[in-house]
């Protein structure tokens, strides 16, 4: 009959067979490693996706942060990159100059001049040529021309003393008649041969008012006795 091993024995027992009590140890270790090594490559994976979506993605143009290159050249691009024919600067020059004498010789009209026809030729000349004026000034700018055009201090300067009947004979004759008809010419010229496109298409829609005042002045010194 067998009998039941007493409990020292079996601590002599293990004592007898030291390797299994290491073996047993050594699993152990290595499932600790292995979850070490799982948990160290999850925490490297949030970290790396934590940055990646804290980081600031680049900045664009027109948004808060540094322009691009790209962007900056187009900020930095000047109206005047486009560069003007003389032909087309001496337009520009000649077409502001007759708005703007017509426009100050017309303002004279309304209080020098005594005849209401006249006054009323006068203030359709301010209305028009204001509106033409500044059509020319807008494409201006953009070739670059920032500089506002002034009136013909000539012609202005022999208006100003005179009234009455002597101011609308040179009125007319001076800047209803002559004004127009060399306008017409500038006009003309720039809206067939001019060589930038935009100021071509400006002459080309201003050609036919400057046309009909230049028809209406010419009636109007008939109508006056006034040769030119």
């Amino acid at each position: 009959m067998t009998k039941s091993m007493p409990t020292n024995a079996h601590h002599e027992l293990n004592a007898l067979h030291p390797g299994t009590a290491p073996r047993l140890s050594r699993r152990s270790a290595g499932a600790g490693v292995i979850a070490a090594l799982m948990l160290s490559a999850s925490l490297m994976s949030m970290t790396a996706n934590a940055q990646n979506g804290n980081a600031v993605a680049p900045a664009r143009a027109g948004s808060d942060g540094a322009a691009t290159p790209a962007a900056a050249n187009e900020n930095a691009a000047s109206p005047s990159q486009s560069k003007l024919s003389p032909a087309d600067q001496q337009f520009v020059q000649d077409a502001g100059t007759a708005g703007a004498t017509e426009i100050a010789a017309s303002k004279l009209a309304l209080t020098n001049s005594s005849d209401e026809e006249v006054k009323s030729f006068a203030q359709r000349m301010i209305a028009d040529h204001t509106r033409l004026a500044r059509n020319l000034d807008i494409v201006a700018k953009r070739q670059g021309i920032a500089a506002a055009p002034s009136a013909d201090a000539s012609v202005t300067g022999s208006l100003e003393s005179l009234h009455g009947t002597d101011f609308d004979k040179a009125y007319i004759a001076q800047v209803a008649v002559d004004g127009h008809r060399k306008a017409v010419a500038v006009f003309s010229t720039e809206s067939q041969s001019g060589g930038n496109a935009q100021l071509k298409n400006v002459a080309a829609k201003a050609l036919p008012i400057i046309k009909h005042h230049y028809a209406m002045a010419q009636q109007l010194a008939k109508l006056k006795g006034v040769t030119s």
